[in-house]
């Protein structure tokens, strides 16, 4: 179990559904049973459209990252799953971040909707799911966006530190606004919106947290990749900065890669979630709207 109470659990459910009624677009919703569990999976967008698969961040809820792409909404059908092991509606359980299972888990969805092959996005942890199907299935990306993600280069310790570990375990240890207020501003540059500030006070109050990032994506593992790739960095990233995140991801892509970096945080602000959603469309329409 990953919540802490029953009534958390409760209440954290309540905060999800009060989300998706944010969402201008229809949400559909199903679940699918994969090796790994029950998978609580949320579609909408253009329902004759090519397919986009987007994975969501850790430690927090799936509607929070996927409401940064409402600009691709009009044109691709959407595939957002709640992580397995997360905080969501899918099952509880935790998978290993490090081996094949998430491509795995992926494979599974992939199949019970009959794709065989599609574009994918990730943010954060959800980036590095996407890479562990690239190390494993690449065949199945015909291109990918990858939003401040884990599994290019290693989670900051230093940097997380210096600007938050004070203000987090003060939070944890006496429920402070003042100091979750602190933890939300240094994870994105002080522009998070009210609603996510909430939830994220619940789960890292409540939550059992998701320590374990899927593991760094090594070259000889992407040597059948052959899809471009766009990363998107935050220059104020405490967990993922912009240049130790490029420095990684040269390598790693190389000519396929398209780089951006924002003076954003880990989490973006309304003005460049705008101006991701002009950078990630004219990506799509390159690399996947216009393909067969």
């Amino acid at each position: 179990m990953i919540y802490e109470h029953s009534h958390i659990k409760h209440h954290v459910m309540q905060q999800y559904e009060d989300y998706l009624r944010l969402f201008k677009d229809k949400v559909e919703r199903e679940y699918v049973q994969t090796r790994f569990g029950r998978t609580h999976v949320l579609k909408l967008g253009k329902e004759d459209g090519k397919p986009l698969f987007i994975f969501h961040g850790a430690n927090c809820l799936n509607p929070m990252t996927l409401s940064w792409f409402e600009g691709l909404f009009a044109d691709y059908k959407i595939y957002a799953p709640d992580t397995v092991g997360h905080p969501g509606f899918s099952d509880e359980r935790r998978i290993n971040p490090e081996d094949d299972s998430f491509a795995l888990w992926a494979n599974d969805l992939l199949d019970y909707y009959g794709i065989e092959s599609c574009a994918f996005a990730g943010v954060s942890y959800g980036g590095g799911i996407v890479l562990r199907l690239a190390a494993f299935y690449p065949e199945k990306i015909n291109c990918a966006i990858l939003v401040v993600p884990a599994g290019i280069s290693p989670f900051s310790k230093w940097w997380t530190i210096k600007k938050m570990l004070l203000p987090f375990t003060l939070y944890q240890l006496n429920d402070s606004t003042k100091q979750i207020e602190a933890v939300a501003d240094a994870m994105s540059a002080g522009e998070m919106k009210t609603i996510d500030r909430e939830i994220i006070a619940t789960i890292f109050q409540h939550v059992k947290l998701e320590h374990d990032l899927p593991k760094l994506t090594t070259t000889q593992e992407l040597q059948r990749y052959h899809s471009p790739t766009m990363v998107i960095a935050g220059m104020q990233d405490v967990f993922f900065p912009e240049n130790k995140l490029f420095q990684r991801a040269a390598p790693l892509f190389g000519d396929l890669l398209e780089w951006r970096a924002y003076n954003m945080g880990h989490f973006p602000s309304r003005k460049h979630i705008e101006r991701m959603n002009k950078d990630m469309s004219d990506f799509l329409v390159r690399h996947y709207h216009l393909t067969d």
